[in-house]
């Protein structure tokens, strides 16, 4: 499977510039690679109606964001990002050194 390489981050500040929503700005909150699309705060709220349930007595109305097109969005301000994870070393077995044999050095002439 290939990683696809997207232009937007999470973490990063993002202007919409066509569609419906063009001008919104935001921080995206999610990357969804590969159906091309991101999650940006505040920007496009859907509504969705929930049934009475246990968690839910009285029924409730969710908002939340839905998604934008990867192509709709140019970044605004970058994330601030660190060096990445940390790798660990591979604890590996010390190899037998060999023993290299003393280079020959040449003998300083000495004729005057």
């Amino acid at each position: 499977m290939n990683r696809l390489k997207l232009h937007v981050r999470k973490g990063d500040q993002v202007e919409v510039i066509s569609g419906n929503h063009r001008g919104s700005t935001g921080k995206v909150l999610e990357v969804i690679a590969r159906k091309e699309r991101v999650l940006i705060e505040g920007v496009r709220m859907i509504k969705r109606h929930l049934k009475k349930s246990q968690d839910n007595p009285q029924g409730k109305i969710a908002e939340r964001e839905g998604p934008i097109h990867i192509s709709n969005v140019k970044v605004v301000e970058r994330a601030e990002r660190g060096k990445g994870k940390a790798r660990k070393a591979k604890a590996t077995k010390p190899k037998a050194e060999k023993k290299k044999a003393p280079a020959k050095r040449k003998a300083a002439k000495e004729e005057a």
